[in-house]
């Protein structure tokens, strides 16, 4: 076979053939990698003869001058349309505001940059299409709190981890209504959470919020019911169901027990739907709003829930990928006649979304009437299930075949495989970016904020043929100025700001892109040092990025100084003893390290304890004197908790997201640890603005 060939059509397919490591050494794909991913892409290249066919459908795709469905732009910058349109031709831009504007374009075929922000709807001869026009940067920080040199703080706390009496073995809602009060009492402006995206209800065993079935729903078990329908209903509902015992059972757990809490809480939504829909019901009229508002979209969703339980309940594939042909199109007409079979269970799933998503927004509003500038920043994974409901309703639009992951890098040494799919530029592009913008505005619809995990997607991912290693993967390269236009158009619709996180692989001038469009990059403490183990000093943090201690993915500040992480790897056998050794040598240099930058703090160390009790006030204090305009730090590492929520290579053998937090959210933050961290958070905070006000 032709290797040269091959590569021209991985290039043209947006495959990256050639790249560079995160040790900054070249690297190559090899030609049974690039077939295997050209497959997953829909271009057979197990040929010559494959490879020259799949070569001219991609030509002929590519110089076919069909006028896209939607079109993105800069507000002020002209767009250039000459593969579109001749020169000179009129345009009419009906503006969603209302009114129209008629428009010449130029000499060049270019439309002037004369239209403001927002999605109007143009037409040239006789075609129609969609013009984003995005403003130039997302709405930030500053925009929030109305001031050129903000230095804000807040936390961020895994939601499944609150406590609070009575929440059946899971944090929900509720709790995090409470802990978002509390904390905007206490002067924090931002409360990050973990993704709260739709998981698979027929199978409790996936709970991982990485992993989700859909980024367009969200995961129903955090509704607190109570606080919509009331104490009352829902405690009737818990006895009447024999839940009680259990209830109280899952609450004693020192885990969380995700598929006996999910059956506890399943039982007891469906008593509390069997009631709701008979009967006077205040709430029917908000809940049919809801219904309607969600659409097709809300709909096919809660088809694909009561199909997989379907499937299950006759031991089948829950896998949508395996169904038979009629069940894979939700389009097709048995599927209309499942639903209208299936119309009930169809209602209940859309009952449960209903609740979790009223639940949500009192959560962000008591947030918000707390004083938090922002409230609460949502978390949006990187990807969704490959066998779950989005993949399923935007078939076109994601790519079910390929995984996504990260080559071998600083943080994974064998590379990462995270059994995701994502999305496909080319089918973004063929349907007017609609599967991208539904999903931010999905995500936006309750926060102040949003978190946007391995940000770096925007531009490439490490996608992965099903059943292959991490390292046998390829990046592929994603239409990035437009999504990046479309983010900061939808940001400032919601007025809300955007985070990426910024770890791993980073390719060349993507940071500078994030900064120019007011999207904060992530800086660990724990990742800032050299291989010295010299620290940053606290002057030299950029004022581009959010600043924290830690993330759900790395040890908590007290288990990195106690080297908790490196005792788990040595005891689940992922390390040998030489590394381990090597591991804990390096550690004691890094300890020395941060206690060297931490000393350097104007406070000093006089009024704290030693050990880690020191190294987090210390490092609470620090992150707060730095220019990052947001400092997140995050509630294990308030209370000094030892282990990690997540230990990233490891499934079943580590607690994954299963660990609660020790202490009711309600009287959380009034221990004295926790109020003396951040009270120095808060001060130095308060410095650091003084001080950048003087120098700005």
């Amino acid at each position: 076979m032709s290797d040269a060939q091959l590569e021209i059509l991985a290039s043209r397919a947006g495959l990256a053939v050639d790249w560079v490591d995160a040790n900054g050494t070249p690297q190559r794909v090899s030609p049974p990698v690039l077939r295997a991913v050209l497959a997953g892409l829909g271009l057979p290249a197990d040929s010559d003869e494959a490879i020259e066919t799949s070569l001219l459908n991609l030509q002929l795709e590519q110089q076919n001058k069909r006028l896209p469905p939607l079109l993105t732009a800069d507000v002020g910058r002209s767009l250039d349309l000459t593969r579109y349109f001749h020169p000179h031709s009129q345009c009419v831009v009906h503006l969603e505001t209302g009114g129209s504007l008629d428009i010449e374009l130029d000499a060049d075929a270019y439309l002037p940059g004369m239209i403001p922000v927002g999605y109007h709807r143009a037409q040239i001869g006789e075609q129609h299409f969609t013009l984003a026009v995005a403003p130039a940067r997302c709405y930030s920080i500053a925009d929030a709190t109305d001031s050129d040199t903000p230095r804000t703080w807040g936390l961020s706390t895994q939601l499944y981890s609150l406590v609070r009496p009575g929440d059946g073995g899971l944090g929900d809602t509720q709790a995090l209504e409470t802990f978002a009060k509390a904390a905007g009492e206490r002067g924090a402006d931002a409360l990050a959470i973990s993704p709260m995206h739709a998981m698979f209800s027929c199978d409790p065993d996936r709970y991982s919020p990485y992993s989700p079935s859909s980024r367009l729903f969200l995961n129903y078990l955090y509704a607190a019911p109570a606080s919509v329908l009331g104490d009352s209903v829902v405690q009737q509902a818990i006895d009447d169901s024999g839940l009680r015992e259990e209830w109280q059972r899952l609450e004693h757990l020192p885990l969380i027990d995700w598929p006996a809490a999910t059956r506890a809480r399943q039982t007891l939504l469906r008593a509390l739907y069997e009631e709701f829909v008979v009967g006077e019901q205040p709430l029917r009229e908000d809940f049919n709003a809801f219904c309607d508002s969600g659409g097709e979209s809300l709909e096919n969703h809660c088809r694909f829930e009561a199909l997989q339980v379907q499937r299950r309940s006759e031991q089948l594939s829950q896998d949508w990928r395996e169904w038979p042909e009629q069940w894979r199109d939700p389009n097709s007409p048995a599927l209309l006649l499942f639903a209208e079979e299936h119309r009930h269970d169809i209602g209940f799933y859309a009952f449960c979304q209903w609740l979790v998503a009223r639940c949500l927004a009192k959560a962000h509003k008591a947030a918000r009437d707390s004083g938090m500038a922002v409230g609460l920043i949502a978390d949006l994974a990187v990807g969704a299930d490959g066998a779950g409901s989005q993949a399923w309703c935007r078939q076109d639009e994601l790519l079910s075949q390929l995984t996504v992951g990260a080559p071998p890098d600083l943080l994974n040494r064998q590379g990462q495989g995270w059994g995701i799919s994502a999305f496909s530029p080319d089918g973004l592009k063929r349907n007017g970016f609609r599967a991208f913008i539904e999903m931010l505005r999905a995500n936006f619809a309750h926060a102040g904020g949003l978190r946007i995990d391995h940000v770096m997607g925007l531009q490439r991912l490490w996608v992965i043929p099903l059943g292959a290693t991490p390292a046998d993967g390829a990046y592929l390269y994603y239409p990035v100025e437009d999504l990046l236009r479309l983010l900061a158009l939808e940001s400032l619709r919601h007025r809300a700001i955007v985070l990426g996180e910024d770890l791993g692989t980073v390719p060349e001038g993507l940071r500078d892109k994030l900064s120019e469009r007011a999207i904060l990059g992530m800086r660990i403490l724990l990742f800032e040092q050299d291989y010295g183990a010299r620290f940053r000093p606290v002057l030299e943090w950029p004022d581009t990025a959010l600043a924290t201690t830690s993330t759900h993915d790395l040890p908590t500040l007290n288990g990195w100084w106690h080297e908790r992480d490196i005792d788990w790897n040595a005891q689940l056998g992922l390390v040998d003893a030489d590394t381990e050794d090597h591991w804990r040598d390096n550690r004691a240099h890094e300890r020395n390290g941060l206690h060297h930058a931490l000393s350097l703090d104007p406070q000093n160390f006089q009024e704290e304890a030693t050990g880690a009790d020191q190294v987090l006030n210390a490092s609470a204090r620090f992150l707060g004197h730095t220019h990052a305009p947001l400092v997140l730090l995050p509630v294990e590492d308030a209370l000094g908790v030892l282990e990690q929520a997540n230990l990233p290579g490891t499934v079943g053998t580590h607690p994954n997201w299963r660990r609660r937090l020790p202490v009711e959210c309600a009287a959380l933050l009034d221990l004295p640890q926790v109020a003396r961290r951040l009270e120095l958070l808060a001060c130095a905070r308060l410095q650091a603005q003084e001080r950048d006000e003087c120098t700005h």
